[in-house]
């Protein structure tokens, strides 16, 4: 008797482990599915703009850039697990701790590189030149153009080398951007090199902190004029 309560017992929480077992599965699988569809639309977005005339070849660059968003996640990922798996080693000390996270920074950089690289070389060959660089704007949230007009606009005397050169360093943000895990991460990087472009300006003799106030008060002032109503004749 004893033996069959036994049995039973071990039965009964046998059956509660595989019942959490199957909850934890299903938990990972609905996150799994949420997760997909979130990159797959986002990358839906940006194929959408690039008027890609074969459906077939448009959900292949659609998959090629979902993939990307993966791929970097899993990175990413990767990082913070062995960040904190260092941070959790008692037996390492200040110095040594930071040395072991300057190697899995080093490492998860080569790796974006990598992925980075092949990324580009499988988009090019479906897209032109043109539409990889609509890729790389829409994963980017446009920052590139949009901030290039922003210059031009508030510097309309800009020298064709200014301008190169400010695209140069906005091209280059864009790169680092692209593989960033987070907007805010991505966006930073278009902060630092929005630094060095004003940095730039400022060594050729542009006034930034004057061109600044008076962009902004040129933006106020048509801001304004929109929210005033029209006025017509007799009225």
């Amino acid at each position: 008797m004893f033996q069959f309560r036994l049995l039973s017992i071990t039965a009964l929480l046998l059956g509660f482990v595989l019942l959490g077992n199957a909850q934890n599965a299903q938990d990972i699988s609905a996150k799994e599915a949420a997760y997909t569809k979130t990159i797959t639309d986002r990358a839906d977005k940006i194929v959408q703009k690039l008027e890609v005339k074969k459906e077939k070849k448009a959900l292949k660059v659609r998959d090629l850039i979902a993939n990307q968003y993966r791929n970097l996640n899993d990175i990413h990922e990767q990082k913070k697990n062995s960040i904190l798996a260092l941070k959790g080693n008692t037996s390492l000390n200040k110095e040594q701790l930071a040395a072991e996270i300057q190697k899995v920074e080093q490492k998860t950089e080569v790796d974006q590189t990598t992925l980075h690289e092949k990324f580009i070389k499988s988009l090019s060959k479906e897209l032109s030149d043109t539409q990889v660089e609509a890729v790389k704007d829409g994963m980017t949230y446009n920052v590139l153009p949009n901030t290039y007009k922003a210059y031009q606009e508030m510097l309309p005397d800009l020298t064709k080398e200014q301008k190169k050169q400010i695209l140069d360093y906005l091209t280059e943000a864009r790169e680092h951007a692209m593989d960033a895990e987070t907007s805010e991460k991505k966006h930073a990087w278009f902060g630092k090199y929005k630094g060095k472009i004003n940095n730039y300006l400022s060594a050729q003799g542009v006034d930034m902190k004057k061109a600044g106030q008076e962009w902004e008060k040129k933006i106020k002032a048509a801001e304004s004029s929109k929210k005033e109503p029209n006025k017509t004749s007799g009225q």
